[in-house]
């Protein structure tokens, strides 16, 4: 099998040259051989090898350079190419980076043939009929140029790509993406779409939007129930038709995260292609660091048992909207409620159902919640509902419908009995100099109020208030 194998010898001491040229010859190897780099590449495109063994140091051009511009080359990239020089984890290293099959301590046979086995079984056989002509105005040295000025642009890229690692939301990722990507190229548009979570976002002109995000959900998988986040501006091209939309899978590691489209304009070059490779190939890690952090902050703030904000979420909020209802003179009002009898349902029929009455009862509250509107879990069995824009009058109509919801509830204890479920609700709407405390501790008053006078019932703060001066 050996005669059948012609090898490219490249090495700039004569002596070790010659020397290693008679073992392979020996070994029934064809050996041609090349005194620098520069020659060797001319020879190796000229007359494409089944292998290549050249050094790592070599004047001219190096075995870096020369690995890179052949792995570059149609007609050699699949050619194993094995480097040699001194032991070094950084030589074997660099050696690797660059796309050679191996890297073998200078005067370690053994190792060297068995390398290039190794890049024989893996490599094409190469046609000892093909030939690659050169041109006359492009040399070696213009070839490797080009080779090393593309593969600086990739790490640019790549780089650029990966400083979104550092973006805490995938919102921000995509509008940064959309700006670095538009700057380096141009598109119709550009999608990307993310899976567990199920998130997308499109990049178009804004008279375009519609349209783009229509064909995006035609190449994009599992799009169907994503509400794209659209960001507009005049980066992307006016053109409304073009080359039909790219589309690559975003990885981390074995993990598909999403894919990446991009509607091309007409006339797009292989280079805007080779783009889009590079960033879906490095995208993944900035949309897994994008996730974590998103998902920390929805455990820091969310209560694992019912999904709603939890207490300390909750009152983050509220004091946000006093704030904001006290400098616009708008309307707040709070809703505090206490299921009844809860520590009856846990004795009786066990912490299972208990936790299934929390869950609907915190269902119940997120269905009815308007989007302005905020409900969390307080604590225990306890819920609170923030109601913005929302008078004494109003909050009351929501508490008495939330009263009624909640005693009209279906949940079943472990055998089949249904649970009997009733809430006490205190109503207190914002004072004018009253701060978050003040208006919970008024509503939690009126809470207690309500079941005092026999449970499942709505109290408001200020009737709460009337019946301790009676009682006084």
């Amino acid at each position: 099998m050996a005669r059948h194998k012609r090898v490219l010898l490249i090495d700039p001491v004569t002596s070790s040259r010659e020397m290693l040229a008679v073992r392979l010859r020996t070994l029934g190897y064809e050996v041609a051989t090349a005194n620098d780099g520069a020659q060797g590449a001319h020879d190796a495109l000229e007359q494409p090898p089944n292998a290549v063994i050249a050094d790592l140091a070599m004047p001219s051009i190096s075995g870096a350079q020369l690995c890179r511009m052949l792995k570059s080359e149609s007609a050699t990239q699949r050619v194993p190419v094995i480097l040699r020089g001194p032991d070094g984890q950084r030589n074997r290293f660099w050696a690797e980076q660059t796309g050679a099959s191996a890297y073998v301590i200078k005067g370690r046979m053994g190792e060297l043939i068995r390398a290039m086995q190794r890049g024989f079984e893996v490599a094409k056989d190469t046609d000892d009929g093909f030939f690659v002509a050169l041109s006359s105005d492009v040399s070696v040295r213009d070839r490797i140029a080009q080779c090393l000025d593309s593969a600086l642009f990739d790490s640019v890229i790549a780089a650029e790509v990966r400083k979104l690692a550092v973006c805490e939301s995938f919102a921000t990722l995509f509008d940064l993406l959309a700006q670095f990507v538009s700057q380096v190229t141009t598109y119709r548009w550009l999608a990307v779409l993310t899976e567990n979570p199920n998130r997308g976002g499109v990049h178009a002109q804004p008279g375009h939007m519609e349209q783009a995000v229509a064909e995006a959900r035609t190449v994009l998988e599992r799009s169907d129930l994503v509400d794209f986040l659209r960001i507009s501006d005049d980066d992307p091209v006016e053109d409304q038709a073009g080359p039909p939309p790219l589309v690559r899978s975003i990885l981390f590691g074995e993990s598909r995260l999403g894919g990446i489209a991009v509607a091309p304009r007409a006339g797009s070059t292989d280079e805007d292609y080779e783009l889009l490779e590079i960033v879906a190939r490095e995208l993944g890690g900035p949309l897994r660091m994008a996730t974590l952090v998103e998902e920390s902050r929805r455990q820091a703030t969310v209560d694992a048992l019912t999904g709603l904000y939890n207490r300390r979420a909750f009152v983050e909020h509220a004091k946000r909207e006093v704030a904001r209802s006290q400098r616009h003179g708008d309307a707040l009002s709070l809703l505090l409620l206490d299921i009844d009898h809860f520590k009856t349902v846990n004795d009786t029929y066990g912490h299972a159902a208990g936790d299934r009455v929390l869950v609907e009862v915190g269902r119940l509250l997120a269905e009815t919640n308007r989007v302005s509107d905020v409900s969390a879990r307080w604590g225990g069995e306890e819920f609170v509902a923030l109601l913005s824009s929302t008078h004494f009058e109003g909050a009351m109509c929501v508490a008495e419908r939330t009263r009624v919801a909640i005693e009209s509830l279906h949940v079943d204890s472990d055998g089949g009995d249904r649970l009997g479920i009733t809430a006490s609700i205190g109503v207190a709407t914002l004072l004018s100099s009253e701060g978050v405390d003040g208006l919970v501790a008024r509503a939690d008053h009126a809470m207690y109020c309500a079941k005092a006078s026999g449970r499942n019932k709505v109290c408001a703060a200020e009737d709460a208030l009337k019946a301790d001066q009676e009682s006084l």
